[in-house]
């Protein structure tokens, strides 16, 4: 990403939220590296109606260059979170990821549990059959409980 207004936009047309603000863009402009000309205006939007420009460019200028990238997609993403939910922002996303995750593993614990059941039967099935195929079971019965292992559970 260029760091001035010119390079990152072009000769003379503005950054995005310059665009956005109507104010012409200074080649030092901390906003052109992260705001293109086309796509910027509808990006800062909504960082500018969370936040305000003032308040994001000084933030930025408190952050070393090599972090602003990710510091801009961070407060876009806080931006749109705070538009869609005025009190709780992305930590509102955040808690109802924590949930399905919740519900996720409470899942893969029951799945553990039926393959665990289905196993255990399994050998209880295989047991018997040894057992009674010693007592001279016919082939028939073996083949009915087998069947059952295999059947009879989900």
């Amino acid at each position: 990403m260029a760091s001035s207004g010119s390079t990152a936009t072009g000769p003379g047309s503005p950054c995005g939220a310059c665009k956005f603000l109507r104010r012409k863009c200074a080649t030092d402009c901390i906003f052109a590296p992260y705001f293109s000309s086309e796509q910027g205006p509808a990006r800062f939007a909504a960082i500018h109606k969370v936040f305000g420009a003032s308040n994001v460019s000084k933030l930025l200028l408190h952050i070393p260059a090599h972090d602003r990238c990710e510091a801009v997609v961070t407060i876009a993403y806080e931006a749109q979170a705070r538009i869609r939910d005025p009190v709780y922002g992305c930590v509102a996303h955040i808690f109802a990821l924590q949930q399905q995750v919740e519900c996720l593993q409470a899942q893969l614990m029951q799945v553990k549990a039926q393959l665990a059941q289905t196993g255990m039967n399994s050998n209880h099935i295989n047991v018997e059959v040894e057992h009674h195929t010693a007592d001279n079971m016919n082939m028939q019965e073996i083949q009915s409980l087998q069947d059952f292992s295999f059947h009879g559970y989900p």
